[in-house]
């Protein structure tokens, strides 16, 4: 337990220093030495214990992550840009663990996840602006959206195979933008923005000031970010070791086989990838409520391959893996200004290498442990 304790706390220590850094030395310096700690522990063997330790030790090792995040934004409460940054890279881990959910459990290639994020993002703008219910029901509402037209875009997808499918998911995802841009109602090409944001009398959009202290407002959204995330990953890990799991990864390996021994693999595609639509939908609609402005370059078929990236790095199928990945992918572009054209290149040079010489990705998706009775591990 005590390696995947010690790689919590050196990665929090590590995402502190990089918010915090600004010379582009500086970050350049920390990345080295990080890559530097990283092959060192690797070959000493250190990444596999700490690897295990996660495995066997999940509950524990889920309550330290999120207590360390929450250290994390207490030391950065007063600060915007750091809160800001975190929190969308833990809706980046909700919305990619909807693509594992579809891609890594069902097999399912989903090229589009930036437009079912959208979709929720637009759901919950326009349930702000133009109605008079709750604000906080945009949240479902948004996962609900996106699961609806997900479980429509899955019928074409069945009647065709392999690369075919990634196409209709590719060909949504282009018209999803090009339907924003041409739409007067919900802003064009120009976007539509949200105002007055109201969660039980409480407006949520504003600093919160604690005597002589004001706290980010961003600080809000980073516990509903986290908490999101937190019930995404808890669902995705009871919905990988339960008969549903099972059932997903015998579609995923082979879908002849599985029909042979009875299982409606029709059945286990809708629900792989409605569920993880919902996911990403409900990640998209904070999304919006969070910056308060929605348009169509926020969602672009670009976005959809970096959301595909981050699943591809982290491990296929490794709900951790995401975690790390979301944080590299989101923030170093970020932090590193001098790549931030060239980001679209860097991806795809990492995608690459890790295709090439560790296509399970960075942290490989560990091998079931089940249990009969539905206990796994």
């Amino acid at each position: 337990m005590l390696p995947g304790l010690a790689a919590i706390v050196l990665g929090v220590l590590f995402l502190a220093l990089l918010l915090t850094f600004e010379s582009q030395w500086s970050v350049g310096a920390l990345l080295a030495g990080g890559a530097a700690v990283v092959f060192i522990a690797s070959r000493a063997g250190l990444l596999s214990r700490a690897a295990t330790s996660f495995d066997t030790h999940e509950p524990v090792m889920a309550g330290a992550t999120i207590l360390a995040l929450l250290v994390l934004a207490a030391w950065f409460a007063e600060d915007h840009f750091p809160l800001l940054m975190l929190s969308t890279v833990l809706l980046m881990v909700t919305s990619c663990l909807g693509l594992t959910v579809q891609f890594g459990f069902a097999g399912m290639v989903n090229f589009a996840g930036a437009a079912f994020f959208g979709l929720g993002a637009y759901t919950a703008a326009v349930l702000v602006r133009y109605t008079h219910l709750p604000h906080l029901l945009s949240l479902p509402a948004g996962g609900l959206a996106a699961g609806i037209l997900g479980s429509v875009l899955i019928w074409p997808m069945l009647r065709t195979k392999g690369h075919y499918s990634a196409v209709v998911t590719i060909a949504f995802a282009i018209l999803f933008k090009t339907f924003l841009e041409v739409n007067d109602t919900l802003g064009g090409a120009q976007g539509m923005k949200i105002r007055n944001i109201v969660v039980f009398g409480w407006k949520p959009n504003q600093d919160i000031e604690i005597g002589s202290l004001e706290l980010s407002h961003y600080l809000i959204y980073f516990l509903a970010a986290l908490a999101l995330a937190a019930v995404a990953f808890v669902f995705c890990r009871r919905l990988e070791r339960s008969w549903i799991g099972l059932s997903m990864d015998a579609v995923r390996i082979d879908e002849t086989a599985a029909a042979c021994f009875g299982l409606d693999v029709r059945r286990w595609k809708i629900v792989a990838f409605t569920w993880g639509n919902v996911l990403a939908g409900m990640a998209g609609a904070l999304y919006a409520l969070m910056v308060g402005y929605v348009a169509p370059n926020n969602f672009t078929f670009g976005d959809s391959l970096i959301l595909v990236s981050i699943v591809l790095l982290g491990g296929i199928g490794n709900v951790w893996g995401v975690m790390v990945a979301a944080a590299l992918m989101i923030l170093l572009p970020e932090k590193l200004q001098a790549i931030q054209e060239y980001r679209f290149l860097l991806y795809a040079v990492l995608v690459m290498l890790i295709l090439l010489f560790r296509p399970q990705g960075l942290l490989p998706r560990p091998l079931r442990r089940y249990l009969p009775g539905g206990a796994g591990r």
